[in-house]
């Protein structure tokens, strides 16, 4: 008892523990009553129709499952764009070459600096057309990974401007290029440091996939939004969706947490 007293303070567990329930009582209590005062009924019952339906032993999924699924689609390939674009995008600040660090400066400012509903707009409705893509999921994904590419560059580039420059005149000494500098000694040194404010940014890129219902891409936004128009169970719905993202992003936070945890082990 005198350890956990010491290592908490004056605080014990078990009192900031109570002090979350009560908090998470108060809002349960006041939702309810909010809700009460409207008269709502609530259908909790035909909630799990809408994830999967048995019928003569084939289970048929329902349309909160098909819009997960293109979530986690559109999440997947965002991340994996985005941390390419972030890269690339990071190396070109730093290069040496003039044009380079003048284009993604002039990328960086203006995604960062524009609403992303307007970039969406951009892309679904002048872009698509003059890159000749034929699918708006993809449209979507490509907005979503510049935009988070945007601020993900930032990270990457403070990460790597971190790492010690003995490091760089170390491998310069012993006759390694730049490309191999980066991959060798720079890289494994700066990847600690950028994966806790990484991993906000492809949290950001989960949530903000919910934007690309606007250009109708049935994604799990869209699939709610639907529902909620021919069930009238506003509640029940968003409620379910809202858990949904909850437990994507802690999945999320949860693997990126154990990466980071065995990459500063190794280093």
């Amino acid at each position: 008892m005198q350890h956990l007293t010491k290592k908490h303070g004056s605080r014990l567990p078990f009192g900031d523990l109570l002090q979350f329930c009560l908090l998470i009582a108060f809002v349960g209590w006041v939702v309810w009553r909010g809700v009460d005062q409207m008269n709502y009924r609530w259908q909790w019952y035909r909630v799990p129709a809408f994830f999967f339906r048995d019928i003569d032993g084939e289970i048929i999924w329902g349309p909160l499952i098909y819009g997960l699924q293109v979530t986690l689609y559109v999440a997947a390939w965002g991340m994996i764009l985005t941390l390419l674009i972030g890269l690339t995008t990071a190396i070109l600040r730093l290069s040496q070459s003039i044009s380079g660090r003048t284009v993604a400066r002039g990328y960086v400012e203006i995604i960062r600096n524009t609403p992303l509903l307007v970039q969406v707009s951009i892309f679904y409705f002048v872009l698509q057309p003059i890159l000749g893509i034929n699918n708006p999921l993809w449209t979507g994904i490509l907005c979503l990974a510049f935009f988070e590419g945007s601020f993900a560059s930032e990270i990457i580039r403070a990460s790597i401007n971190a790492v010690d420059r003995g490091q760089w005149e170390a491998a310069r000494t012993i006759g390694l290029d730049q490309r191999r500098t980066y991959a060798n000694v720079v890289l494994p040194q700066a990847i600690p440091l950028m994966l806790p404010p990484l991993t906000g940014i492809l949290v950001n890129l989960i949530k903000h996939s919910a934007i690309l219902s606007f250009v109708a891409v049935f994604e799990l936004t869209t699939e709610a939004r639907n529902l909620v128009a021919d069930t009238f169970m506003s509640f029940e719905i968003w409620l379910v969706v809202g858990g949904m993202y909850l437990v994507m992003t802690i999945i999320l936070s949860t693997v990126v947490g154990y990466f980071e945890r065995k990459v500063r082990e190794r280093a």
